[in-house]
């Protein structure tokens, strides 16, 4: 039986978490590329060094020839500079364009078939420039974000509760950034409404300190931002699509109409499986989320527009 092969580019934080978190799931072989000699081969032979005491037997290689990544199933795409403190996604845009475009002309001519996942921020004009870059259909080019800043809300909410995080239902749209949305009405434990257990107040600051979730652990880091969480982030995606497992995760996924939006990338709520985002669960947003969503259209639409694609 032939072994799921999954390219992760950009030997970072980021991606070595996620080349770690793929390995401990056993989700197939791994190779790890950068442009940087040295780092991958060295991060590849560490991990693959843990196999006998995790008890994974997928190998992990790392690289920095494309060729290396040929016939990959899924393609994660961390590549990229990192935020710095007072740094914005938005400031990283001109930096990692390029950086996005290479990967993404390489993936797309070497694994023709892969699903793409994209992590670089900022995320949601990432995906788009992988998106036109690729030539993929919409299906098969997916943004890492919704995944992330969901847990980062479930986390908070599960705190201030004092609940199993797991128990915690509650998702994140929009935009990858300080405009996204974070949706009060939907959030439960196990079935039950958040709003029915917290105060009006408590819930607002959980609200937005997910909206700053990144740049609060930025501030903390000084030299870096997050990368265990959007490693495993990246990760979950990908063992949804593998294992054709229909998980409905939050992603940034390209619109044509759905939630009254067009031709942009957005966060919302998808069916993961083996063709990628096989649907997008539609459903009524009230007045507010709204305009919400479209304070996070008009944002990335910008970004879009800054890309040059």
């Amino acid at each position: 039986m032939k072994r799921n092969k999954i390219t992760i580019i950009g030997a970072g934080n980021v991606g070595a978490t996620a080349a770690h978190w793929a390995l401990t799931r056993n989700l197939g072989d791994v190779v790890l590329l950068d442009v940087m000699e040295g780092i991958p081969q060295g991060k590849g032979l560490d991990l693959l060094q843990a196999g006998p005491v995790d008890g994974f037997s997928q190998r992990i290689v790392g690289s920095n020839d494309y060729r290396d990544t040929v016939n990959s199933d899924v393609v994660i795409i961390t590549a990229g500079l990192a935020r710095k403190p007072g740094m914005s996604r938005d400031d990283l845009l001109a930096k990692n364009v390029e950086i996005v475009k290479s990967c993404a002309e390489q993936a797309a001519r070497y694994s023709p078939d892969s699903i793409l996942i994209v992590v670089t921020n900022p995320i949601d004009a990432m995906v788009y420039t992988a998106f036109k870059v690729s030539g993929f259909p919409r299906q098969r080019v997916i943004g890492m974000a919704g995944v992330l800043d969901s847990a980062r809300y479930r986390t908070f909410l599960a705190e201030a509760l004092g609940v199993a995080p797991k128990d915690v239902n509650a998702l994140v749209m929009g935009i990858h950034g300080d405009l996204m949305l974070p949706l009060v009405r939907l959030a439960n434990v196990a079935g039950v409404p958040v709003a029915d257990l917290l105060d009006a107040e408590t819930i607002a600051a959980i609200v937005k300190r997910t909206q700053h979730g990144g740049a609060e652990i930025v501030n903390h880091l000084k030299t870096g931002s997050a990368f265990y969480t959007p490693g495993l982030a990246a990760v979950e995606m990908a063992e949804a699509v593998l294992t054709d497992a229909k998980r409905v995760l939050p992603c940034a996924a390209w619109l044509e109409g759905e939630f009254d939006i067009s031709g942009c990338f957005l966060g919302v709520p998808v069916v993961l499986g083996h063709g990628g985002v096989e649907r997008i669960v539609e459903f009524p947003l009230t007045a507010e989320e709204k305009a919400s969503m479209a304070e996070s259209e008009a944002a990335v639409r910008g970004q879009m527009a800054a890309t040059g694609l």
